[in-house]
């Protein structure tokens, strides 16, 4: 496991949700401040605002690759079709590795109100959900893409 791995289930351990845990690992060499980092990613935990829609990790993940790689300017298609393709090749990694990348796919058998309201973080719900292991899984899906990416282009990546 990575460092980066582990400080993001740390986050995700110490309250933050499973995208802001992903980010905010990435968010420094994104040039982003921390806090930025966790408002941006702030909604997107719980699958999408706790709605269980595309896991927060991945989301998490979607936006550090945005970050990255992402085009500034829509007058080049070509340039969102390649960022296009480097989201769906991460889903495709993330999904082989965890059979799916929707939040309530990842969370089969858990019981889950559809309150808006968060779970308290007790054992038991560590216990019960994956979550932990989806942010470290998330983590390294990404530094393994970037590290490929790197030694497959000119283009710079985290270290």
């Amino acid at each position: 496991m990575s460092e980066r791995s582990k400080k993001a289930k740390e986050l995700f351990k110490s309250g933050y949700n499973c995208s802001q845990s992903v980010l905010g690992v990435f968010a420094q060499e994104l040039g982003m401040d921390f806090e930025t980092a966790m408002k941006i990613s702030s909604s997107f935990g719980g699958g999408m605002g706790r709605m269980r829609e595309v896991c927060g990790t991945v989301s998490g993940m979607f936006m550090a690759a945005g970050l990255m790689f992402g085009p500034s300017d829509n007058s080049d298609p070509k340039a969102k079709g390649e960022l296009y393709k480097r989201i769906q090749d991460l889903a495709g990694r993330f999904k082989a590795q965890n059979g799916s990348i929707i939040c309530r796919e990842l969370l089969e058998g858990v019981t889950s109100s559809n309150t808006p309201i968060p779970s308290e973080r007790t054992d038991e719900y560590y216990k019960k959900r994956p979550c932990v292991e989806l942010v470290g899984d998330a983590v390294e899906i990404f530094e393994q893409y970037l590290k490929e990416t790197k030694e497959n282009s000119s283009v710079e990546s985290i270290k």
